[in-house]
């Protein structure tokens, strides 16, 4: 922890009070009285460390080649998007045309393929429609059929029966009447009413007949062969659709094959243009980001490779500082936390950072267990910073600002552990409890127990010793 400096004043009223006690060689008490301040006081923890970029890269093509141009040499500043060197790219835009072309071939074979598989499938169709003709036809003839064989209805049907019923009670009693006649006229008349009366009951008999028949032969004969030439029509259909599934099955399946060759055939055209493109696309190195070219690895006409660092740029402004803190003061950092940066070779110049993060593992140098902490800060412009230069930073781990101040070494413990401090009043010095806040071990905030202006004793004890020549 950074210990602030005390003022010169303090060490010669120190250094006169210990001449003054120190006589004889014995252990003498040293007494200062000290007045209690209003004041701001800073706590800190203080590493070391180097300066390093936040932001750098080591570039590279994407692809092999001669390169054709370098716009940059090593120390100028660039702007993020700037071109920085380029590739011949004669050989690559052949590659890509070839891998174009093959697509574009491959495109063509998938969707001839896929018009080809459109028509095979295509073919099932009449046939579905001249089967579902068939069956509709079937349909229609046994519904033609049926309904010849259903001319009357049954009302109809009735009023014949009792027709044929009266007919034969007539005729029944014709008969008996020429059975009883005994003169020629009688039975001449009886005879001709008998066959009134049978010509009648054939009528009617007839009719009724056809109604409970219910068709004309005839009729009927034409409408059973409707129905048998639909059968006929409509297995013919069905086996005309099962050859044509069998034969489409198989150039379907064939077919599909083709297109799935195709599609990958499409897949491997697209990923060789895409590559072609890809290492086209690589023939230029850009800045990622504004900052200064450090270093230019290779010159025009060289052939290189993807593996060859070509430019490595930095980021001038943004800067970090890596510190090594003891594991005793490490956990009281925290990400965010300002810092205050100087610089062995700036002398007098400070520089404002915020911790970034903590190392979550240690390193052990010397039986020392330390953690690396970063520091970031943006340098300004002409500031002379420079990478690699040595540094250190004092985190800020709390303030107070117009608190109340004493020496460190005025607070003391009582037998119960309290703080106190004592308290000159005139001739008199009594012990006084205190409440006390943050300290940077120089000088310790109290937060109870004092008032601004009043006097403080600061004692020690040390063993005296004659002193020295020409100390004054």
């Amino acid at each position: 922890m950074k210990r602030p400096a005390i003022s010169l004043g303090v060490i010669m009223t120190v250094i006169l009070v210990g001449l003054t006690a120190c006589q004889g060689g014995e252990t003498a008490t040293q007494q200062q009285p000290v007045t209690v301040t209003r004041g701001d006081l800073t706590v800190s923890i203080n590493g070391s460390g180097f300066i390093e970029t936040s932001n750098e890269a080591k570039l590279s093509f994407g692809t092999g080649g001669k390169i054709k141009e370098i716009t940059v040499d090593e120390g100028d500043e660039v702007k993020k998007g700037q071109v920085l060197a380029r590739i011949d790219t004669s050989p690559l835009e052949l590659a890509l045309t070839q891998a174009q072309v093959a697509l574009a071939q491959a495109q063509l074979t998938q969707k001839s393929t896929e018009y080809e598989l459109k028509l095979i499938k295509d073919k099932k169709g009449p046939l579905d429609l001249a089967l579902l003709n068939a069956q509709i036809s079937l349909r229609t003839a046994k519904y033609a059929r049926d309904k010849a064989k259903d001319v009357y209805r049954w009302p109809e049907v009735e009023k014949s029966q009792a027709d044929v019923d009266k007919a034969e009670s007539f005729l029944q009693y014709a008969l008996d009447g020429l059975a009883a006649a005994s003169t020629p006229a009688q039975v001449e008349t009886w005879t001709r009413t008998v066959a009134n009366a049978q010509a009648n009951l054939d009528a009617v008999a007839a009719k009724l007949k056809a109604q409970l028949v219910g068709y004309d032969t005839e009729e009927v004969i034409i409408k059973d062969m409707q129905v048998a030439a639909a059968e006929m029509a409509l297995s013919q259909a069905q086996k005309n659709l099962d050859k044509i599934n069998e034969e489409i099955t198989l150039e379907i399946t064939l077919k599909e094959a083709q297109l799935k060759f195709a599609g990958e055939s499409v897949a491997l055209a697209q990923k060789s243009a895409s590559e072609a493109q890809r290492q086209l696309n690589e023939t230029i190195i850009l800045a990622p980001f504004d900052g200064v070219v450090a270093k230019v690895s290779a010159e025009e006409g060289d052939t290189i490779t993807p593996v060859n660092t070509i430019i490595h740029i930095l980021d001038p402004i943004s800067m970090k500082l890596s510190l090594e803190l003891d594991e005793i003061d490490v956990p009281q950092v925290k990400p965010g936390q300002e810092a205050v940066i100087t610089l062995d070779a700036l002398p007098g110049k400070k520089f404002t950072g915020k911790v970034s993060n903590i190392f979550p593992l240690p390193k052990v140098v010397g039986g020392v267990v330390l953690y690396d902490v970063k520091v970031t800060f943006d340098a300004p412009k002409d500031s002379g910073i420079k990478v690699g230069m040595s540094a250190s930073a004092d985190v800020i781990i709390d303030k107070r600002t117009g608190v109340l101040l004493v020496p460190s070494r005025a607070v003391i413990q009582d037998s119960q552990g309290k703080a106190t401090v004592k308290v000159m009043s005139g001739e008199q010095t009594t012990e006084r409890p205190v409440t006390i806040g943050i300290t940077d071990d120089v000088n310790t905030e109290v937060i109870n127990g004092l008032s601004e202006g009043e006097t403080v004793i600061v004692e020690s004890r040390a063993k005296a010793k004659p002193p020295a020549k020409g100390l004054l």
